[in-house]
């Protein structure tokens, strides 16, 4: 399944899911949002693009599971994972945990 067709499939899954709408365009990309903030999008290069804590970020580019988030600026975003799109990274759950740091973190 090519990244496209792998994001639509989780699109569909998020968008039953309360408080969360898929509108506008985030960092030049439709994105997932949870009361109107960003939790994940497909970049333009086709890259899977979750928001999470940055030590979870850390973590998994330690091992080896992606790379810092760079939206086109040359400043990479601590707090964003970008995979690519043959990664075997589980993207649902990926999606689930961004989603709930971004519904906590509006919380506070």
């Amino acid at each position: 399944m090519n990244a496209e067709a792998r994001y639509a499939a989780l699109v569909k899954t998020f968008l039953r899911k309360p408080g969360v709408t898929q509108e506008g365009k985030g960092f030049g990309s439709t994105s997932l949002k949870v009361d109107g903030r960003i939790f994940a999008l497909l970049s333009s290069r086709n890259e899977f693009v979750v928001k999470l804590p940055k030590a979870r970020v850390d973590a998994l580019i330690a091992a080896g599971a992606g790379r810092r988030f760079d939206p086109g600026h040359g400043r990479v975003m601590k707090e964003w994972l970008a995979l690519r799109p043959i990664s075997a990274e589980d993207w649902t759950r990926l999606a689930n945990e961004a989603l709930a740091y971004v519904a906590a973190a509006k919380s506070k």
